[in-house]
């Protein structure tokens, strides 16, 4: 079969080299991106009269029988055509002969390319922006459900003082808010148009790049038609992304994960969420939250294999360039996998809440209090401090907790003590202590749930905007 850019060859391209260069094993998956671009594209060839409208309107029909047979999974993709872009020109010349051929006027493949790349990630932020929208609503539904949950609050993995469970799950809630936040950023990055550079320095026909940004809508088109082609930040900083994304629901696993053990016992994720051993009867595995966690590594790792490809490119577009689709075509796969499978298993987890109770009841997480209640009577902090170790040091060898020493106790160690201190130590009084903006007092945590109602309708608001102009 001959190239469709075979004119300057003498030899058959070499079926090794064919089958290691072809791209279309991977790249098939921009066909629905390839064929919108073309439609623009051919468009703008009859505005500006470099196509005749019978010809344009002929490019158009066929381009739309193509698409039907993308849809039906009829396009038959071969490495003799290499790539998308080819094979869908090739079958576009078998159904309507050699006027296809004029398709192709006033582009290379190196800025169509690039823009079906842009038209891709363009509607995958946006969709990513709506799942993350999804997990925050179910996070956002368990922490009003456990406003007066108290659950030990950790550092080091060490209890270190009593919180709201809420409050901890609201801590998601506004990471995922930061990565929206960056997902939408990148969108107008992402909506730019490159298509006109050429290959690498414009072309010779007097086209229209603006028109066809509208038409694809388009923010803006590129300014300098070398970066138009050689720029891939765009993919770059969406993998960046989802690499931060993937962080966060990482951290979320680990804790599910620990959260979920007989050690902690401090919830149950459903059984639609786990899965059971091949020998071992009793088990109940919390697999989706552990897979989650290992699919990170390899969104980290698309994102450096990108940064490698990219880092010694000289300008414009080099073969090398083929290598920015599997990784971007991967995270996207285990992306929106982790994010439709977390916000279901989030909104189905069960909270122990005595499991809880009875944790914080039996630990030392209250003790700063009783330092800040020796300050407020007058004893300088450090002092303080040393007072509560020492009566930590106690209760560890007289095998008590603080709640469990008597007044004489207490006094011993100090006779700034009165009967208050009890009323100090409860939990819920520890918590709600803590009464200041972003603390863990339930009049603090309630008044963030509703703040974050209201960002979350924002960024539905822009998630229904968007997912428009991006059809």
């Amino acid at each position: 079969m001959s190239k469709l850019w075979g004119g300057r060859f003498t030899k058959q391209t070499d079926q090794l080299v064919e089958e290691y260069t072809a791209s279309i094993m991977f790249d098939k998956e921009l066909a629905e991106e390839d064929i919108q671009g073309s439609l623009a594209h051919v468009t703008m060839l009859g505005k500006c009269g470099i196509l005749p409208a019978e010809d344009v309107e002929k490019i158009k029909d066929g381009l739309h029988a193509v698409q039907g047979m993308i849809r039906r999974g009829e396009l038959e993709y071969t490495i003799q055509n290499e790539d998308i872009h080819m094979n869908i020109e090739k079958t576009l010349m078998d159904q309507i002969g050699p006027v296809g051929g004029k398709l192709h006027t006033g582009r290379s493949r190196n800025d169509q390319v690039a823009t079906d790349m842009h038209l891709y990630l363009r509607k995958r932020v946006v969709e990513f922006v709506g799942l993350l929208v999804k997990l925050q609503e179910a996070l956002l539904e368990q922490a009003a459900n456990n406003l007066d949950t108290i659950v030990p609050g950790y550092t080091h993995l060490q209890r270190a003082q009593p919180i709201l469970f809420a409050h901890h799950l609201m801590a998601y809630v506004s990471m995922f808010q930061r990565d929206i936040e960056r997902l939408q950023d990148s969108y107008k990055r992402i909506n730019v148009l490159p298509l006109g550079a050429g290959a690498l320095a414009g072309t010779t026909f007097p086209i229209d790049r603006h028109f066809v940004a509208e038409q694809l809508g388009f923010d803006r088109v590129y300014e300098n038609s070398l970066d138009a082609v050689s720029d891939r930040d765009f993919i770059l900083e969406f993998l960046s992304n989802a690499s931060m994304i993937m962080m966060h629901l990482s951290r979320f696993c680990e804790e599910m994960v620990l959260w979920s053990s007989t050690e902690f016992a401090f919830v149950e994720l459903d059984d639609a969420f786990c899965t059971g051993s091949s020998i071992m009867p009793q088990k109940k595995n919390p697999d989706v939250a552990e897979l989650v966690r290992g699919k990170t590594g390899r969104v980290y790792g698309n994102l450096f294999g990108l940064l490698t490809v990219l880092k010694s490119l000289p300008l414009a577009y080099n073969k090398d360039m083929q290598e920015d689709k599997e990784g971007m075509f991967d995270t996207v796969r285990t992306l929106q996998g982790a994010l439709q499978l977390f916000a279901p298993m989030v909104s189905t987890m069960k909270v122990n809440t005595e499991r809880m109770r009875q944790a914080v009841n039996q630990d030392f997480s209250n003790a700063t209090d009783i330092a800040d209640y020796l300050v407020n009577k007058g004893l300088p902090f450090r002092q303080a401090h040393e007072v509560i170790g020492k009566i930590v040091l106690y209760c560890i060898q007289q095998k008590k907790y603080l709640l469990d020493l008597s007044l004489e106790e207490f006094t011993g160690f100090s006779n700034l003590f009165d009967g208050n201190i009890y009323d100090v130590l409860q939990p819920e009084n520890v918590v709600n202590a803590r009464n200041v903006y972003g603390g863990t007092a339930s009049s603090q945590v309630s008044a963030a749930i509703d703040r974050a109602k209201t960002v979350v309708e924002q960024s539905q608001a822009w998630f229904a905007e968007y997912l428009e102009k991006s059809k």
